[in-house]
């Protein structure tokens, strides 16, 4: 026999922070916990199924799964069993002590303290079993993995107010079941009717059978309340809009109904179901490629696995759902995954579902919140999926020097559509924000001309230019690498204006690179200057200077080539400057000058502190009085 032992635990600090939130937050809509309670149980079901497929005594002599909720007025508790995987003593401790989440750093940083707006980012982040403390004050747990003896049981319980215990005891049956017993102002959930009408209105669609006491005076035993059939079986035209939008929330754990779905029955050669949705709002670990819970698995209705990366590629990570196949064997495996054929079959055309949902959202003002919450990640779309690149181009948004707004809503058709008869190119600018992209020196010239730029400020921005060098005929070409040639967009009294100056310069230009040979391969004279006096441009087949910021902050060793600084000869500051015989001075006005440059594209200087000394004793020098 096992040992009996029984240990007090603290939550982990951020589980306290959402217990809390979750508590004075959710109050408007507290009937959401059961549907999570019940969510849960269906996953288990789902998962001993898919552990049975090799191992047919996991359950113990009782295949028929079922979700049982039963209710007492007189205690005032709720109580709802399932005889699915269950659970072990670690993996009671790893799932209710801790939120073993990706994203949970990113869902503490961004609430507000608005009670409002937080439970709004808790619905985002998926509420699951911690919401049964909204309506109970003390919670009793009792599970038992399949598999495992019956001196294997697990009880766990908690008040949700910080701390928790862990017991081992005896246990018969697998599965869990989790007791709530009720706060005084819940009590109206330990009602037959209740809770009849909250699964009708939320769990109606899950495949299991949901069981509760028969009501009636003489009623003896339980009867199924759910319709127990697989909602994405159904024909399209009897689900409804509330159905297809709980069964979501069901599958992503959101609180959200989504912003797009497509549902739809494969027949002939290849056949399967498949039924997608794009969330209304990106989850908080979006981020990282290597995570990814989007699409479910079944085979003829039988769950296999979750994320099945193979259904759907990294740039699509957003969108939830499921495929169920009837082609596929029940015990397939992720190694087969890889090397069917079947599955690049659905593979392939799941994705052309899915982008041509996106393509109807684009024609909405709804493409404009697609775009903010999940652009980012489907610009990796550009290099992800070469065979769709074309279709995917055409979906990006960019912001531009069109309207100057943060928000993405230029694509390159617009673009090219506007571009000037004698324009050669797509002209592009990064930034490592937008009011650095938008206040780039570059664009001075391209403003004063009326030219278009787009205003790129994404940190993907970098990668996606290398793989999207054209559109439609034309190159894409950044305004602050190597030479600027407008062709003929340049008039003739520009072009002689420079070439008269270039010798007029010679001598300054001469001197500045001497004086910052360790910091730039040349200085040169802009034509793409207006205002500023001085700007930084990397070579034509350099990195850029915000890509070098980007490698170097995720920890390489960049040595990248030396920028090359072009001034302005029409500004004042360098007529000065080439006018100055005093070498100190000019060496301090020199070094400002490139400090500016740099600082002006998002870079750091190397010594801020002597760049205030140097730029004091300038102003020190111009406001001293003359000498008399």
């Amino acid at each position: 026999m096992i040992e009996v032992k029984k240990e007090t635990l603290g939550f982990q600090s951020e589980v306290r922070q959402l217990l809390d939130l979750m508590i004075h937050s959710l109050y408007s809509n507290p009937e959401i916990f059961l549907r999570e309670l019940i969510s849960n149980g269906a996953d288990a079901c789902d998962r001993l199924r898919f552990e049975a497929l090799g191992k047919d005594e996991l359950y113990e002599g009782d295949s028929a799964l079922q979700i049982e909720v039963d209710y007492s007025g007189k205690q005032n508790t709720i109580t709802v069993r399932d005889n699915g995987l269950g659970m072990s003593r670690q993996e009671v401790v790893d799932n209710l002590g801790t939120i073993a989440r990706s994203g949970t750093k990113e869902f503490f940083k961004a609430l507000t303290g608005d009670q409002q707006k937080d439970s709004q980012l808790i619905g985002q982040f998926g509420v699951g079993f911690y919401s049964v403390f909204i309506v109970a004050v003390h919670v009793t747990l009792t599970t038992r993995r399949a598999g495992l003896t019956e001196d294997e049981g697990v009880r766990w319980e908690s008040d949700g107010k910080g701390e928790y215990s862990v017991q081992t005891v005896k246990r018969k049956k697998r599965g869990t079941e989790v007791v709530l017993h009720l706060k005084k102002e819940a009590k109206e959930f330990a009602d037959g009717f209740r809770l009849r009408g909250i699964i009708k209105k939320y769990s109606d669609h899950i495949t299991v059978p949901i069981l509760m006491p028969k009501e009636g005076e003489k009623a003896e035993g339980y009867e199924a309340i759910n319709s127990a059939t697989a909602l994405w079986k159904r024909p399209k035209k009897d689900i409804s809009d509330e159905e297809y939008n709980e069964f979501y929330k069901h599958i992503a754990h959101d609180f959200e109904a989504p912003m797009a779905r497509v549902h739809s029955r494969v027949e002939g050669k290849r056949e399967y179901t498949s039924l997608f949705f794009i969330p209304s709002r990106a989850p908080f670990d979006l981020w990282d490629r290597d995570t990814r819970r989007g699409i479910k698995l079944y085979v003829r209705r039988v769950f296999i696995m979750d994320d099945a990366e193979q259904l759907m590629p990294p740039y699509l990570r957003f969108v939830r759902g499921l495929v169920d196949s009837d082609d596929l064997p029940l015990n397939i495996s992720r190694e087969i995954l890889q090397r069917s054929k079947t599955i690049d079959t659905i593979r392939a055309a799941s994705v052309k579902k899915v982008l041509g949902t996106i393509d109807e959202l684009a024609k909405s003002e709804a493409y404009t919140k697609f775009w903010e919450q999940f652009g980012r990640v489907f610009k990796e779309g550009v290099v992800d999926d070469p065979d769709n690149k074309e279709r995917i181009v055409k979906l990006l948004r960019f912001s531009s020097t069109h309207e100057d707004k943060a928000q993405p809503e230029v694509s390159l058709e617009a673009y090219a559509s506007r571009m000037k008869a004698d324009q050669k190119h797509i002209y592009y600018v990064i930034g490592d924000s937008f009011q650095t992209a938008k206040n780039s020196p570059h664009l001075e010239v391209f403003r004063k001309k009326g030219i278009e730029v787009l205003l790129l400020c994404d940190p993907i921005d970098e990668w996606l230019v290398t793989h999207l060098t054209e559109f439609s005929g034309k190159e894409l070409r950044s305004v602050s690498k190597g030479k600027l040639d407008l062709g003929k967009l340049e008039d003739a009294e520009e072009k002689k204006t420079t070439s008269e100056k270039g010798g007029e310069y010679e001598d300054l230009i001469k001197r500045m690179e001497k004086l910052l040979e360790d910091k730039v391969e040349e200085v040169r004279l802009s034509t793409r200057l207006t205002t500023s006096p001085a700007c930084l441009v990397a070579g034509e087949g350099a990195l850029s200077a915000n890509l070098e910021r980007l490698l170097k902050a995720a920890g390489q060793d960049i040595r990248g080539a030396k920028p090359i600084m072009e001034i302005n000869p029409q500004h004042p500051i360098l007529e000065r400057l080439k006018a100055e015989q005093d070498e100190q001075r000019f060496e301090e006005w020199a070094k400002i000058l490139f400090d500016q440059a740099l600082l002006s594209e998002g870079g750091k200087l190397e010594d801020p502190a002597g760049f205030v000394h140097r730029l004091n004793q300038m102003f020190l020098v111009l406001t001293s009085p003359p000498s008399a």
